[in-house]
């Protein structure tokens, strides 16, 4: 029987490429996204054509959240994956960003996968057995110069799903974390920039850095042929293809410079992590990933 699985964020390019890749290998999807009109009607169109349901849904709102799951588990007649994905991004110098201007980062890329897990996680806990993807970054594992506030985000998914893995291993609900490195999408173009720029003055030439910092790494992955959306979703397809219990909590997708040296963190954490778990007698709370 086909898995059913809602995936967030399908306007986007990773999402989208999932979306089309898993519905080619017989997945039931629903897809989901703000809105269906507007920017979003053509990428709309094109999924609803290849066969994909959509549903909207904002994830900065828990109404809207509670509303798409209730709808996608209706559609679908249940859900097997949950794939969250959404994602904003934000480019600029640390100081210049105001709170208010974290809040939306932090809105949609922790508090918005959290209104989903508890929106989902009773009906993955009613029927003993789910699988949730998280999409985090390999700047989610180190930090560089003007993207650190999207940064942190990614950091707390990170710690965030860390402890959803060993809290819903003993229900059968297993986790994994997928870390892109940058690809060029359109992602990139709708960054949230500083909203305070009487700051800017204190930062003298270094102000017009993020930009030209972001537009030469954008050309540098236009560079690389291999650094395309449409290998993190064949990522993703293969993670799903792996059976369950057996998939890696973190798989990395980058081929350039980041895929190395992340691997080797990962795998070096993961050492630790088990090493502390064992030492507290809970390491069955880390059995539903690959060691």
């Amino acid at each position: 029987m086909s898995k059913k699985i809602l995936i967030t964020g399908a306007s986007g390019a990773f999402g989208s490429l999932t979306c089309k890749s898993l519905q080619s290998k017989g997945y039931q999807l629903v897809g989901t996204m703000r809105s269906t009109s507007g920017k979003n009607a053509d990428i709309s169109a094109e999924l609803r054509a290849a066969g994909i349901q959509l549903v909207e849904m904002d994830v900065t709102d828990d109404a809207s959240v509670n509303a798409g799951i209730a709808k996608a588990l209706e559609l679908l007649g249940g859900l097997d994956i949950v794939f969250n994905n959404a994602g904003i991004g934000s480019n600029g110098i640390q100081e210049l960003f105001s709170v208010e201007d974290m809040k939306r980062v932090y809105e949609v890329n922790v508090f918005g996968v959290q209104r989903l897990m508890r929106a989902v996680l009773p009906h993955f806990r009613k029927q003993g057995k789910g699988t949730i993807l998280h999409t985090s970054s390999c700047i989610g594992r180190v930090t560089v110069p003007f993207l650190a506030m999207y940064s942190s985000s990614k950091y707390a998914l990170e710690s965030m799903v860390e402890g959803y893995r060993a809290e819903l291993s003993p229900f059968g609900i297993e986790n994994c974390i997928i870390e892109p490195g940058g690809f060029p999408t359109t992602f990139m173009g709708a960054m949230i920039e500083p909203s305070d720029p009487e700051r800017a003055k204190g930062y003298g030439e270094m102000v017009h850095a993020p930009t030209a910092s972001i537009k030469a790494f954008h050309q540098y992955m236009e560079s690389s042929p291999m650094q395309r959306p449409q290998r993190v979703a064949d990522a993703v397809v293969d993670l799903l293809e792996l059976p369950f219990g057996k998939k890696p909590f973190r798989t990395v997708v980058d081929f350039m410079a980041l895929r190395e040296p992340i691997e080797a963190y990962n795998e070096s954490l993961d050492k630790t992590t088990r090493a502390i778990y064992q030492g507290n007698g809970i390491e069955n709370m880390l059995s539903l990933n690959k060691a």
